[in-house]
């Protein structure tokens, strides 16, 4: 009999185009954990509510995600990939949560200050609770790791919390969740233009999506920030120099890297030439992925088998748990 595998469990939001930093930070390995662990990945529906999208827009977002996620690699037979909204149990369980948490830590939230910082005509509740429900994803199928960035340690930290107040006034149901990653320096998919990592939020012209069209790539590679090349062997490089050959470690030929870092260091660089490869590199890794992820996305039959599918998966577990805190919290009159 095979050992029972331990059990992981993130979250996608569904908003934005999928960008090579999601890819590299934290897709590809998504696509490697579901080899080795049991899975469940939840497509935050629930969660972009708290900043009142267009609803309209709410289908097409989903369906978007899910197709971009299968075409880098996850596979809805062997994980969970569902709909947050589609597993009911996940509403009840932010409930009785919520009665364990405090407004004022809550208050304290980087996430919260940001968010009303940005949006301060905006200050509701969910958004306010929204690490409650977050703990509620985590611990509804009592997952023992969860792969997150650092913005959502502090996250993982109060679902700690949580599960520590409910299991010492309740019982023990649930385990602590853990960060999780294999070891290795998470990967940081430098801007196009210099600042910091790629991000949804950021200059889009800087940003490289997985659904970006041919030309599109290369218009945008070809805007990354350069200057006039070293004028003495063996400089260092410049920050935003180093992120073209960050950027180049991760889609193209270990020779061709060689290449442009041996004419960086006898001056000879011509960063036209290494931008123009670099475009192509990045043409031939993002286009087998879009045009898969096009093809998934218009297939919306499918669409609807592989939600039905994972969010059956997540309602068993989510089922089998709840049936433990309800009889834990006394809530089982009959």
């Amino acid at each position: 009999m095979a050992a029972k595998k331990e059990l992981v469990m993130s979250g996608i939001r569904p908003t934005g185009f999928l960008h090579l930093g999601n890819y590299f930070g934290a897709v590809r390995n998504y696509v490697r954990m579901q080899e080795e662990f049991d899975c469940y990945f939840m497509v935050a529906d629930l969660h972009s509510l708290t900043t009142h999208p267009d609803t309209k827009e709410l289908k097409m977002n989903v369906h978007r995600v899910l197709s971009e996620n299968i075409a880098c690699g996850l596979d809805p037979e062997k994980v969970a990939l569902y709909c947050q909204s589609h597993v009911y149990e996940t509403s009840e369980l932010y409930l009785y949560l919520n009665m364990l948490a405090f407004v004022g830590e809550l208050e304290r939230t980087t996430t919260f200050k940001d968010k009303i910082r940005l949006n301060p005509e905006n200050i509701n509740a969910g958004l306010l609770t929204y690490p409650v429900l977050q703990a509620a994803d985590i611990i509804l199928h009592r997952a023992k790791y969860v792969p997150v960035g650092k913005d959502q340690e502090q996250h993982l930290e109060m679902a700690r919390n949580y599960v520590n107040r409910f299991n010492h006034r309740y019982g023990e149901v649930f385990p602590e969740p853990v960060a999780f990653n294999y070891g290795e320096e998470l990967v940081k998919v430098p801007s196009l233009d210099g600042a910091g990592k790629m991000s949804k939020s950021e200059n889009q012209l800087a940003t490289l999506y997985l659904s970006d069209e041919d030309d599109l790539i290369r218009k945008k590679v070809m805007k990354a920030q350069t200057d006039a090349g070293p004028t003495e062997p063996n400089t260092p490089k410049p920050d935003y120099i180093e992120n073209i050959f960050g950027l180049m470690k991760l889609v193209s030929a270990e020779e061709v890297i060689r290449k442009y870092d041996e004419d960086y260091n006898n001056c000879s660089i011509r960063y036209g030439d290494m931008k123009k490869q670099l475009a192509e590199d990045m043409v031939r890794f993002i286009t087998p992925i879009r045009e898969k992820a096009t093809d998934i996305r218009n297939n919306e039959t499918y669409l609807k088998e592989v939600m039905e599918m994972g969010a059956e998966k997540a309602r068993k577990s989510a089922r089998a748990t709840m049936e433990l805190v309800r009889e834990a919290m006394g809530l089982n009159y009959f």
